[in-house]
């Protein structure tokens, strides 16, 4: 019997992710000379970088008048996924088209349904690492891109697409008394997640990562920021997430994205892992040390690019208020 069941896009990892900035100037200055990320291309009013254990671009960023995410992007297995991906877009009426974007030459731009722009490739240049030439490492050591996180009205309904239609494993949730989700931590390389979902006005960015070598890179960052006079781009941390039991840091780039750096966490590769259940106030889920979080980082994200251009309009869900430990 013939199975004529649609086939399920092998989604590797996420890839890169595409910011637009003010000031291209002031970003280089943030990420090249302060948290030392390698630039592999450099054009007008466009820079690509990467961590020292990079192979590809994992961040471009863009000079525009405006401050926003033109998309978050994910590697596939083959040709044959992106195809794949297609029909998809096609059944679900999804809005799609191809790109081409400096060294990957075939790359699929979608809107999902919930309004995130996502594209997803498969060949691209490989470069040599710069992981043991350590004689050009500066900064606190940037390795590699490690994950994004999402916040969406609607937790429960995104996480399940991502899981349904293309594969995304449950490492962690958070749900409330009434058993409602407010987060939700997916994966699919086998680390705790590739992409996070969070409760709230959305979809807008809320953070990309970057894997940090160890602890003492994390407290290196912010030696470093507090000696360029900078200590205002700290917004969170250090401190130990109870969710991945990662070390972590958040700071601001001068337009206002947040970035986390983010070492530390676990493997979830085994077929009978078993997701780990948090309450949304207990206060040792978000950091387990029990500090307070700032309202910032509950409230404040960045604007998605709508497919046609503009911005993704930002919706309230059904859950509305944040954890009671905040400051």
């Amino acid at each position: 019997m013939t199975d004529l069941s649609p086939i399920r896009p092998n989604v590797i990892r996420i890839a890169h992710a595409v910011l637009t900035v003010k000031n291209l100037e002031a970003s280089r200055e943030f990420y090249v000379d302060l948290l030392g990320m390698h630039v592999l291309h450099e054009e007008a009013g466009a820079l690509y970088l990467r961590g020292v254990e990079d192979r590809e671009w994992t961040l471009k960023l863009v000079q525009e008048d405006h401050a926003r995410v033109r998309h978050l992007a994910y590697r596939v297995g083959g040709e044959a996924d992106l195809d794949a991906l297609v029909a998809l877009a096609e059944r679900e009426g999804l809005q799609w088209r191809w790109e081409e974007e400096l060294d990957r030459p075939r790359l699929l731009r979608m809107q999902d349904p919930f309004g995130i722009p996502v594209a997803f490739y498969h060949q691209s240049t490989k470069h040599p690492w710069r992981l043991q030439d350590y004689h050009l490492h500066r900064g606190p050591g940037l390795q590699r891109v490690d994950h994004v996180n999402v916040m969406v009205p609607d937790v429960e309904r995104t996480m399940r697409w991502y899981m349904d239609t293309l594969g995304f494993r449950l490492s962690e949730y958070t749900v409330d008394e009434q058993e409602r989700y407010w987060a939700a931590w997916i994966q699919r390389r086998g680390g705790v997640h590739d992409l996070a979902l969070t409760n709230g006005a959305g979809p807008r960015l809320h953070h990309w990562a970057y894997w940090m070598p160890d602890i003492t890179a994390i407290i290196r960052t912010c030696d470093i920021l507090a000696g360029a006079r900078q200590p205002e781009r700290i917004e969170r941390g250090p401190g130990r997430h109870g969710v991945s039991n990662a070390f972590f840091l958040y700071i601001r780039d001068p337009d206002g994205h947040r970035i986390e750096l983010y070492t530390s966490d676990y493997i979830t590769v085994d077929p009978d892992f078993e997701p780990i259940r948090w309450l949304r106030d207990d206060p040792r889920r978000q950091t387990l040390w029990g500090a307070k979080t700032p309202r910032s980082w509950f409230e404040e994200a960045s604007d998605l690019e709508a497919f046609d251009g503009g911005v993704v309009p930002a919706k309230d869900g059904d859950l509305t208020g944040i954890p009671v430990h905040v400051i």
